[in-house]
């Protein structure tokens, strides 16, 4: 295989930077799920600690060991999903932060924690429309009423509030964030008093600064991935960090062969709808095989010749949300489907 997936290590730097001076005083939590996004996550926690991240949002607890180890001690790593009773064993172990949006998980974690040298610290989720997870409105007084007895008794450490939001549209958002603010209203009410809200991600922490509160988790923006339908990494002062590439290794007439494909996470229903980066500037990518690609050919193409499947577009390609908007999904998905067995070049 000649596929690699080139890091600028540099421009995820630039865009931390960036990205925190853009939402400060608010907090910067760098998501790093699904091996940082396809990036690469030892290379990318060991890179945001030294620009001075000291939040990570992990989405599993699995995810936020791996952190935790790349990290150090000092790191506070989120995670939101703990899937079994191991799993809060392990995240109570690791010393991570958990999101917890279920009466039940409650429960359980302080029964997990009964033996603890110290009691979790807890995220508190209410459910602001999005329904992915998170306690329905009607049931958030009961729940905050037993997390702060259950804080009372030390038995948990309530240090945040959390939602997530469909950034859909401006109404349902704010729809949204009426449902956040009441319900930290609640929680205020029953004596939990965060040390952070968090609420938006990154196309909310950039065009909304009413939903920064203390904390913002941001993956896609800080690896200069846009949203859907968004303004460029460009407009937004952020560069694409990726760049994914692939060797000719046969030219014929009229296309030529490269070494990707479907098997690598290079999605087959691009076929005649995107466009790569070559030596000759934009040219169409053809049918995508299991393990090979073909592209349309170019005057004095040759073996060993450079084509870029996704990047920031020196070569004509387009980025990774725009290969997504073609397949209907969004750019960070594209990323992550790298396969993993394919180099990742770190500059």
């Amino acid at each position: 295989m000649t596929a690699r997936l080139h890091v600028d290590l540099a421009a995820l730097t630039a865009n931390i930077t960036r990205v925190r001076e853009t939402v400060a005083p608010a907090e910067l939590m760098l998501v790093v799920k699904d091996d940082a996004y396809g990036h690469g996550l030892g290379a990318v926690v060991h890179t945001a600690t030294r620009a001075g991240v000291t939040w990570f949002g992990a989405f599993d607890v699995r995810t936020g060991t791996a952190v935790r180890a790349a990290a150090g001690d000092a790191a506070r790593i989120f995670a939101w999903i703990a899937a079994s009773r191991d799993d809060l064993g392990a995240a109570i172990a690791a010393q991570l932060d958990l999101g917890i949006g279920d009466a039940e998980l409650l429960e359980e974690l302080a029964d997990a924690a009964s033996d603890a040298d110290a009691a979790p610290r807890v995220h508190l989720k209410i459910d602001t429309g999005l329904h992915r997870n998170g306690v329905r409105p009607e049931y958030w007084s009961a729940f905050v009423a037993r997390a702060a007895a259950l804080q009372a008794a030390g038995r948990i450490d309530v240090v945040g509030v959390w939602s997530h939001i469909a950034e859909a549209s401006d109404a349902e958002d704010d729809d949204a964030r009426a449902v956040f603010e009441r319900a930290l209203q609640q929680a205020e009410a029953a004596g939990i008093h965060p040390e952070v809200r968090h609420l938006a991600a990154s196309a909310a922490s950039f065009a909304r600064p009413e939903f920064r509160y203390d904390m913002v988790r941001v993956g896609a923006f800080c690896y200069g991935i846009r949203s859907a339908g968004g303004p460029s990494a460009d407009k937004l002062g952020l560069r694409t960090i990726a760049r994914l590439e692939a060797d000719v290794v046969a030219v014929h007439e009229e296309t030529v062969r490269i070494d990707i494909g479907a098997f690598d996470g290079l999605p087959s229903t691009l076929h005649g709808r995107a466009m790569v980066g070559t030596p000759a500037g934009a040219r169409r990518l053809g049918p995508v095989g299991g393990t090979h690609s073909l592209v349309d050919a170019w005057t004095g193409a040759g073996v060993g010749d450079v084509v870029t499947i996704y990047g920031p577009g020196g070569s004509g390609e387009g980025t990774a949300t725009d290969l997504a908007e073609l397949v209907g999904t969004i750019g960070e998905e594209i990323a992550v489907r790298v396969s993993p067995l394919i180099p990742r070049v770190y500059t």
